[in-house]
Formats: structure tokens, C-alpha cells, sequence
């Protein structure tokens, strides 16, 4: 980079073309949801067949397209702003060095170096000290050697000019290494030229977040900072504070920031959540698609003195001691993902409103962590926040979107003219088995959790009067609930505990929304659900042994018509010749707050 070209650069040129590539972006993801959220949505509800099938299976390539545009033009403008910063930066320093040549009529050469008049005569005999030229470095010591050789010159331009050359060539050294650092960044930004968006293309756009993201550290220093450790009231006053602009590369850099950020509007966490997905999604793929194909000679037969017996063969042993754990962390990822995708494109099937992913992340304590919203909480009359419990990961995501699904449908056809939006909230290292049930300790970890998105729900609704909020805990989530209500005055106006096993504390009362508001299910004739809700009581995960279920306990005992007598504590969302049971209906009415036509015991 020489001094004329740096002089003359316009970095608000660049600064425009990223307002473009914004503006692209921005129709490219009005064109995905209009696909998505309309054309799909109003086709799944209307149409049926395997017509049906072939035109959304084409139309979801189109959407994808649209997406991936969408991620890559926010890419692609925030390096040009990140670029503009950087050159910005350097331009301003070295035209402020020609301003201060110029107010002491130095003259300042092509190359960077800078002529300087001779000193004036001390007493007016004396000839005066002679003038001269200097080039600038940005080595430390030589520039020391030079101040000394300047500070014994009697021209006191000497070091004045040094000084200004100096800087002029560190604002040229900048400029140079920003133009170094962003060019091969910025010609990474390009896609296939196919019509297909592949595994490959979001893993490629994930390589590309990161680069753009690195050459970018110094750009968004200069935006104002989310705030350290900040509360959802806080969270949203920063996102509010920044320009749209600076929304918009905040949001292409830093996606996972944003979307675990409680208290920012839901159509900002989905953005940025489905970015974080879809670019894993194509990690994950990319991993499983590069590990050796499972030996088909699995097994192998040897002889022994007991006869014929089945083993596995040496070659299998060693592919599964290599890969098999991580083929199968993968797949457990990924099916997750499945599921996910699987409910957006549902998006209008019976009514069934558009999906929000409001947190995804692949890795959380190992099981993985999945929040999605049935419709936009943000602005719905009715909350509905589902949280699950022992043995949920993410593999399982499936159930879990169908649990609060039928919550959803149930509530909504409730409440014509009136929206719902139910919540499935696993955002917390559930215990994986009975044993690790048994104490209430990850409880206790997961209460601050999910205070915050409840907290986060409500400051992004408008405050606690905008909707009516329930809270579903089933099983180990009702002790979740009930931790985090001990606690904290729980931003909720109804709570339903499912097969709880104990929610931590004596009484309902004590669980902060008034005794009447707090409800309670338990299939009694089940012997699984009998298990959990009164071997928790013999844990102690109840205060002196109490159970939401028990009279003592003060809830409103509802009534349950589910499972079987070997099982029934995961069938509180059954249908029954494809009407909602009891125990469906019942939690149904809460979450519309028709609190009269709930049948209790």
C-alpha cells in the first residue's frame, strides 16, 4: 500500500457495498420466509398427496438457497466493514500526519519521506542550521537511533519531521497489512456454482465465520459490547442501542452469541440459532461422511470347548475402538438435527404456526441443548413453557417438539382470535438415569437457566402483564420448576407438575404464583409413573416428603386418564382415537387460562 493510493481510497465506498450486500441479504431472508412461513405453510394446510411432497421438497432447496445467500451476503458485508474500519483507521492517522507536514511546511515525498526548511539563526550572525530529508521506520530501535541523531541537530525540524515520517509510514504499515489480511478473506467468500446448498457449502460457511470473524477483532471492539454476564433486561437495552448496521454484523459473526442472549426478540435468536444449526448441521455431516464404512464382517465364529461361539471379528473391534464412539456422538447429533428440520417444514400442517429455534447448541454438558418455540412468544397472548426430565438429550428432540406441539394445538383451539406459543425448553444437563434423579443437585444448577429465559421471555414480550405464562415441568423438570421458584419470584402465572418426583418444597403455596395456580398430574395406576413420583418422595426431593400430588401439598389435583398399568409416565400427551386426552385437555385449559374447565380429582 504507497501513500497516493491510501490518501485517495475512499473507504466509504466499501462501507456502501456492505450496505448492498446487507440489503440482499436482507430479500434473500424475506424470500425464505415467505417460502417457509407462506407458500409451504398455506400448502401444507391445504393440499395433501405425493404432489404435495415433490413441490416442497423443491421448494425447500429453493429456501435453502435463499439462506445460505442470506448468511453469506452478512459474511460478506461484514468483512467489507470490517475492512473499511481497518483502512478507515490507518487513513485517518496518515492524513493527520500530512495535515501537521503541511502546517509546518514540510514537504512530504511520494515515498513517505519528509523534507524539512533549515533553522533559523539564534542571534542573527550565525549562518542558520541546514534543512534536510528523513524516511520514517517502524523498527523500535532504529527509530530510537534516529530521535538521538535528530535531538543533536540544532534544526529543531529535524526531529519534528522524523516524527511525522515515522507515523506515516506506520499508518502505511496498517494499511498494508489490513489490505494483506482481508483480501484472501474476502475472495473466500463465494459459493459453488450449482443450485444445490450442501453439507459441504455450510461447513465451508462455518470455516468462513470463523476467518471473517478473526480479520474482524479489532471492527467490532469499536461496537459496543454485549454486556459481561448481563441480564436479560440488559441484553436488551444493548441490542437496542446498536445501529442496524451494527445488528447485522454482530448477528453474521457472532450467531451463538446472540442466540443464547435471553431477552432479545425471538425472530433475532432464530436468525442467528439457525444459522449456528444449519452450519453445524453440515459440520456433523461432513465428520460422519469422512469416517471408514463399518467392516461388513462384523462377527466371525470360533470354535471352543463349549462349542461354536459368535464373536466379533479383529477388524471390527478395531474400526469400533476408533470410530465408533464418535460415529455414534455424530448420529446422536444429528438425528437431533433431523428432528428440528422435520418441525420446520411441518410449519402450517393442522394450523401448526411457525417454528423459533431459540437455542441450539450440539455439545451443552454432552446431551446437547435445544430450545423451540410453536409460534412467536414474543407477541403471544398465551406462554407455554415445557420443560423436560430425566433421560432427555438431544437425540430425542423429536418427542420433546411433539409434547409441546400437542400443548400448542390443544391450547390454541381453546383461544380462537387469541395466539398460544408453547415452549420446549432443554437448555440444562438432565440426569440420564434414575440414580442420577435421585439428587436434586442438577436441579439446582438448571434453576438460574431457566430464571433467566423466563425472565428473558418476558422482557422481549413487553413485560409481566403482555402474556399469560405456564410453566410444564414433567418429571425431573417439575424439581427444575420448583427449584428455580424457591429461589426466585418466578416470572410465570400458572405451574403444572407431570409425574414429578418433587419440586423442593412443602407446600404449593410456597412456590411463589399462589396455591391456586399451581397444578399437578399423576398417573396412578401406572407403575412406572408410581415409581418416580413416590421414590422421589423417598429421596427427599420434596421438603418433608411432599408431592405436588399429595392433598397435604395444597395443588390443584387434576385429573389423568393415560398409559397403562406398566406405563404411564410419559403418556400425560396421549390421544385417544385422535381426541386429546384427559390429562392433555386438562393442561390444555390451564395454558389458555380456562382455568374453570379443567376437570380435577
Amino acid at each position: 500500500m504507497d501513500l497516493a493510493t491510501l490518501k485517495k481510497l475512499k473507504p466509504s465506498e466499501f462501507e456502501q457495498a456492505a450496505d448492498g450486500y446487507r440489503a440482499t441479504g436482507d430479500m434473500a431472508s424475506a424470500a425464505k420466509d415467505e417460502i417457509d412461513n407462506v407458500i409451504v405453510a398455506g400448502m401444507n394446510k391445504a393440499l395433501k398427496g405425493k404432489a404435495l411432497d415433490a413441490a416442497i421438497k423443491g421448494l425447500k432447496k429453493l429456501s435453502a438457497n435463499f439462506h445460505y445467500t442470506q448468511t453469506q451476503c452478512g459474511l460478506v458485508s461484514a468483512a467489507l466493514n470490517g475492512f473499511a474500519h481497518d483502512m478507515d483507521a490507518a487513513q485517518k492517522k496518515l492524513l493527520a500526519a500530512l495535515d501537521d507536514a503541511e502546517a509546518r511546511q514540510f514537504t512530504v515525498g511520494a515515498d513517505g519521506s519528509v523534507t524539512y526548511p533549515e533553522g533559523q539563526s539564534a542571534n542573527g550572525v550565525e549562518k542558520p542550521s541546514k534543512g534536510g530529508s528523513v524516511s520514517g521506520t517502524t523498527d523500535p530501535t532504529a527509530q530510537a537511533v534516529g530521535r538521538q541523531a535528530a535531538n543533536l541537530d540544532p534544526n529543531p525540524h529535524h526531529i519534528e519531521a522524523l516524527a511525522i515520517a515515522d507515523r506515516i509510514v506506520v499508518a502505511l504499515k496498517e494499511a498494508t497489512e489490513a489490505d494483506n489480511k482481508w483480501a484472501p478473506k474476502i475472495r473466500a467468500l463465494k459459493a459453488d456454482d450449482d443450485l444445490t446448498v450442501s453439507h459441504h457449502d455450510w461447513a465451508d460457511a462455518k470455516s468462513d465465520m470463523a476467518g471473517v470473524s478473526k480479520g474482524a477483532e479489532h471492527y467490532l471492539d469499536s461496537i459496543k459490547h454485549p454486556p459481561k454476564d448481563g441480564d436479560p433486561k440488559a441484553n436488551a437495552e444493548w441490542w437496542k442501542e446498536l445501529t442496524p448496521e451494527e445488528r447485522a454484523d454482530y448477528l453474521a459473526l457472532r450467531p451463538k452469541v446472540v442466540g443464547e442472549m435471553n431477552g432479545l426478540p425471538a425472530e433475532t435468536r432464530d436468525e442467528a440459532n439457525r444459522i449456528v444449526f444449519e452450519e453445524t448441521r453440515g459440520k456433523y455431516q461432513m465428520d460422519l461422511d469422512s469416517i471408514p464404512a463399518e467392516p461388513a464382517n462384523k462377527y466371525t465364529v470360533i470354535n471352543t470347548v463349549n462349542g461354536p461361539v459368535q464373536t466379533y471379528t479383529d477388524e471390527w473391534l478395531s474400526w469400533n475402538q476408533e470410530y465408533g464412539d464418535r460415529k455414534a456422538g455424530l448420529e446422536k447429533v444429528l438425528n437431533g438435527a433431523k428432528a428440528i428440520q422435520e418441525r420446520f417444514d411441518r410449519t402450517g400442517e393442522q394450523g401448526l404456526p411457525e417454528a423459533y429455534l431459540l437455542g441450539f447448541d450440539p455439545k451443552g454438558e454432552d446431551d446437547g441443548r435445544v430450545i423451540l418455540a410453536n409460534g412467536n412468544p414474543d407477541t403471544a397472548d398465551h406462554t407455554a413453557i415445557y420443560v423436560p426430565g430425566t433421560g432427555t438429550n438431544i437425540e430425542g428432540t423429536g418427542g420433546g417438539i411433539d409434547r409441546s406441539e400437542a400443548m400448542w394445538r390443544e391450547s390454541q383451539h381453546l383461544v380462537p382470535g387469541q395466539s398460544v406459543s408453547s415452549i420446549y425448553w432443554f437448555d440444562y444437563d438432565a440426569p440420564d438415569s434414575i440414580p442420577q434423579a435421585m439428587s436434586g443437585s442438577r436441579a439446582e444448577h438448571a434453576g438460574p437457566r431457566l430464571e433467566d429465559f423466563l425472565q428473558g421471555t418476558q422482557t422481549a414480550q413487553g413485560g409481566p402483564e403482555a402474556s399469560h405464562t405456564t410453566v410444564i415441568g414433567h418429571s425431573y423438570g417439575s424439581t427444575v420448576i420448583g427449584e428455580t421458584a424457591r429461589h426466585n419470584h418466578i416470572p410465570a402465572d400458572d405451574i403444572i407438575a407431570l409425574g414429578s418426583p418433587g419440586m423442593q418444597v412443602e407446600h404449593a403455596k410456597d412456590l411463589g404464583v399462589g396455591a391456586d395456580h399451581v397444578w399437578a398430574e399423576g398417573a396412578d395406576g401406572s407403575v412406572d409413573d408410581a415409581v418416580v413420583r413416590h421414590g422421589g418422595r423417598l429421596v427427599g426431593l420434596g421438603d418433608w416428603w411432599a408431592n405436588p400430588t399429595d392433598e397435604d401439598f395444597g395443588a390443584n389435583v387434576m385429573q389423568n386418564d393415560t398409559g397403562s398399568f406398566l406405563s404411564g409416565h410419559s403418556s400425560y400427551w396421549d390421544y385417544n382415537a385422535g381426541q386429546a386426552s384427559v390429562s392433555l385437555q386438562n393442561q390444555a385449559a390451564v395454558i389458555a387460562g380456562r382455568h374453570g374447565d379443567v376437570k380435577l380429582e
